[in-house]
């Protein structure tokens, strides 16, 4: 399955089976095995329901939330990888902030998008290329309210670490030329969620493998 540029598809994060949450973003390219998309302002979150997910709340994290607010980020994925790379930008001239790599299980398509889960921890990467770790606490406190098993904990703590020495020593597979992207006119109209994003066929039924495609 292949997108063309401008197509929307739906992101979600899948906890067992099951979407927790949703947004709608636009294709920018899907060429050989890096699937670019783009997520602008005031694109819809859904969440789904019930209140028995694995957080103290019960709750999505971004449960309140109705919309991405800010400079759309852009997003590359590349096939297999347990993670995705995000530029971020701020305001209309859309300054480079920096990167953002989300480790995350590697995405899988579906009929309606990609699906993957978040695995908490993230990496960010300066525009002079400064490698800092974010969010080491929230992985083990994940762990313990059940997300994820506490070895998948040590394997996303391992897998910062190693990330963090490659990106840092050169080893970036991404185009710089990203960071330089622009949206054009019809990408800046907010994407809508259409309903029946939550159903899961049978075939897809089944738990992410969170390091490995």
């Amino acid at each position: 399955m292949t997108w063309l540029p401008g197509d929307v598809v739906v992101r979600r994060e899948v906890w067992q089976g099951r979407p927790w949450l949703a947004n709608p973003l636009y294709v920018v390219e899907d060429v050989d095995d890096v699937l670019v998309l783009y997520q602008p302002e005031g694109s819809p979150w859904g969440f789904g329901a019930g209140d028995d997910w694995p957080t103290p709340s019960g709750r999505h994290p971004y449960a309140g939330r109705t919309a991405w607010e800010g400079a759309g980020p852009l997003g590359l994925h590349r096939a297999g990888d347990p993670f995705a790379v995000w530029a971020y930008c701020s305001g209309p001239e859309r300054s480079f902030l920096g990167w953002y790599v989300n480790i995350q299980a590697p995405f899988r398509r579906t009929a309606v998008g990609i699906d993957s889960l978040d695995l908490e921890l993230d990496l960010l990467v300066s525009p002079a290329l400064e490698v800092f770790l974010k969010d080491e606490a929230q992985v083990d406190a994940s762990a313990i309210l059940g997300r994820f098993s506490g070895e998948t904990s040590a394997a996303i703590h391992r897998l910062g670490e190693e990330l963090k020495g490659r990106i840092a020593s050169g080893d970036r597979w991404w185009d710089d030329a990203w960071r330089d992207w622009a949206p054009t006119p019809d990408l800046l109209v907010a994407p809508t969620l259409e309903p029946g994003w939550e159903s899961v066929p049978a075939a897809d039924r089944r738990d992410l493998d969170l390091l490995r495609p």
